[in-house]
């Protein structure tokens, strides 16, 4: 396996793990009569996210963000390995991308600005280069 390809499940665990917590924290904040619901807007008297507490919020949103990420990576590293791009740097933006991902969570969590979107951007912008990387 590539390490571009490493990362990308790393990325996948990553996501999964992200899921867990929220779930955890969510469930032991509303319930699960409201996290397994179909979380009806009147029904629920808000979003479910409304409901959370701020850093369970935050979670959330980290998630969300993550799964968006992911998409873009995933494409840079099927670019890079279906097209035999792969090369130290390609591995170098994948680690990046991975360890940008792995500081952004507590980032978030912890409401840490401006740092948050700094590290968000630079997990965008080695996911990005690979993908230049590939077409050059």
């Amino acid at each position: 396996m590539t390490p571009e390809l490493t990362a990308l499940a790393l990325a996948g665990i990553l996501q999964a793990a992200q899921f867990a917590a929220l779930s955890v924290l969510a469930n032991l904040e509303v319930g699960t009569k409201k996290t397994a619901s179909p979380r009806d807007r009147q029904k629920l008297g808000g979003s479910l996210e409304d409901l959370l507490s701020v850093r369970t919020a935050r979670l959330n949103r980290a998630l969300s963000n993550h799964f968006e990420a992911l998409i873009l990576f995933t494409l840079a590293v099927t670019v890079v390995t279906l097209s035999g791009q792969a090369s130290g740097f390609t591995a170098a933006c994948g680690w990046i991308y991975l360890g940008a991902r792995l500081l952004y969570v507590p980032a978030y969590y912890f409401g840490l600005s401006p740092w948050r979107s700094l590290i968000w951007f630079v997990g965008f912008l080695a996911t990005l280069a690979m993908i230049v990387t590939a077409l050059l």
